[in-house]
């Protein structure tokens, strides 16, 4: 059993419908590099060994599936459809939680931040071990993904629509995780995000950096 297990569950949100990203289809499943934005972001995630579930929408199952097992995503239901509350990143937030309700934590991470790399999230989850809040600070700016502690899940399935974790974040004391890795501050909103990412030097870096786990992993 890998020795993460005992530490909290990654929730991925996949969920938002990205409206500031003009490009053609969902942000999530546009391509950088060798696979989607997404997939990067799941394969960082089953990289570091933490437990993870996926709250996601059916034009993004395919892509979730690609990398994870059908057992860890949650299909949200259409925008629009007889729901008991507005979809939002509150709403992911809560389904993802109340989908495990049982671990000793959670880490919040959105899937269109495909530069965090595996051992920032292993570092975040140890920061909860000295506070109910933790989350990855790159050079003294916040960033993903924020840590969660068991204490707070009352409060977290009660989020809804687009309510994020900003109370909780004034309410409770955090730990903040300083770490080199300037992925935690790099997510994609518009199409001009996504060209960046792709012809920066950091993306060709990390690509390698890919290329060569998943060759040691093989």
């Amino acid at each position: 059993m890998s020795p993460y297990r005992s530490l909290p569950t990654v929730v991925v949100l996949a969920a938002g419908g990205g409206a500031r990203f003009q490009g053609d289809g969902p942000k999530l499943g546009q391509a950088l590099g060798p696979a989607s934005v997404l997939a990067h972001t799941l394969d960082a995630v089953v990289s570091s060994g933490l437990a993870l579930v996926v709250v996601t929408v059916a034009a993004l199952v395919d892509v979730a599936r690609s990398v994870v097992a059908s057992r860890d995503i949650i299909l949200l239901p259409p925008v629009g459809s007889a729901s008991r509350e507005p979809l939002g990143v509150g709403f992911s937030i809560a389904a993802g939680v109340g989908a495990r309700p049982h671990v000793p934590g959670w880490l919040v991470l959105p899937g269109d931040m495909p530069l965090v790399q595996p051992q920032t999230l292993r570092a975040v989850a140890r920061g909860l071990e000295s506070a109910p809040i933790a989350y990855a600070q790159h050079r003294g700016r916040q960033g993903f993904p924020v840590g969660l502690s068991v204490e707070l899940y009352s409060e977290l399935i009660l989020l809804s629509g687009e309510e994020g974790l900003r109370r909780l974040l004034v309410r409770y004391p955090s730990n903040a995780v300083e770490v080199s890795d300037p992925g935690v501050l790099q997510d994609i909103n518009t199409t001009a995000d996504l060209e960046h990412l792709r012809a920066s030097s950091t993306v060709l870096a990390w690509q390698q950096s890919v290329s060569a786990r998943q060759a040691n992993e093989a």
